[in-house]
C-alpha cells in the first residue's frame, strides 16, 4: 500500500502572512511545506532564500521541502540543509555533477531528490536512482505557479515508477505543476506518491478538504 504525502507551495501563499498560512498548513493535514527557490538564472524568476527559509524553519515543524531551480546547486546545497531544509530536490540540467551534489546535501543532513523539467527523459536519471530519497518530476515547466499541468509527463512518472519499482527501491516520486483534484488521480495512478499543490490549495475554501482530495482519501 503506498503511502500519499501532500508538500503545500508556499510560493502560492500570502507572504505578507506567512505565519498565518503556515498554521493553517499545519492543521490541514498537509505533509510538507514546498519552498521554491529560484535564481533568476536557470529559472526566468526569482523568488527566496535562505533567510526566508529560516525564518519559516523558526516557526514550524513541518517538514520543509526545498526545490533548489539554481545553477550551481553544491554550493548552497550545505547551507539550506543549515537553514532548515529537511528534503534538497535539486535539478539533473544543471552543469554540476549529480552524484557529487547528491553527496553534498547527503553530508549535509538533507535528504538527496533530482529534479527534472517536462522536456528531460526519464532514462537520464535512472542510473541516480538508487542513491536518492526522491525523483521530482516536473509537470509543468518550472518558474511560475500557476501553470497548467502537461499531460505528456504522466508515462515519465509512470516509467521512473516502475523503474524503482523493478530495483526495489525506497524512492518516492513527487509531482509538481498543476497538481489539482482533476490531474492528482492521475499522477497518483501512474505512481507519484508526494504531491506538490499550491493554487488548489491556498485557494480553497476548506485547506483541510483539499488536502485529502488530493491525496484521495476523500
Amino acid at each position: 500500500m503506498m503511502n500519499y504525502y501532500v508538500s503545500a507551495s508556499v510560493l502560492s501563499a500570502d507572504l505578507l502572512d506567512i505565519r498565518s498560512e503556515i498554521k493553517k498548513l499545519e492543521s490541514s493535514g498537509a505533509d510538507m511545506l514546498h519552498f521554491d527557490v529560484m535564481d533568476g538564472i536557470f529559472v526566468n524568476n526569482i523568488t527566496y532564500g535562505l533567510p526566508v527559509l529560516e525564518q519559516v524553519r523558526r516557526v514550524t515543524d513541518m517538514t520543509l521541502d526545498v526545490h533548489l531551480m539554481i545553477t550551481d546547486p553544491i554550493k548552497y546545497a550545505a547551507l539550506f540543509a543549515e537553514a532548515g531544509a529537511d528534503i534538497i530536490s535539486f535539478h539533473s540540467e544543471t552543469s554540476g555533477d549529480v552524484r557529487e551534489t547528491i553527496k553534498a546535501v547527503r553530508a549535509a543532513g538533507a535528504k538527496a531528490a533530482l529534479a527534472i523539467k517536462p522536456a528531460t527523459p526519464a532514462e537520464s536519471v535512472y542510473e541516480f536512482l538508487p542513491e536518492l530519497d526522491m525523483l521530482l518530476v516536473m509537470t509543468v515547466e518550472p518558474g511560475f505557479g500557476g501553470q497548467s499541468f502537461i499531460f505528456d509527463t504522466v508515462e515519465k512518472v509512470r516509467r521512473i515508477r516502475q523503474r524503482i519499482d523493478e530495483l526495489g527501491l525506497d524512492c518516492d516520486v513527487q509531482v509538481d505543476g498543476g497538481i489539482n483534484y482533476d490531474t492528482a488521480p492521475i499522477v497518483r495512478e501512474a505512481g507519484a506518491n508526494v504531491l506538490v499543490s499550491g493554487s488548489c490549495l491556498f485557494g480553497a475554501e476548506d485547506m483541510s478538504s483539499a488536502v485529502s482530495k488530493i491525496k484521495g482519501e476523500a
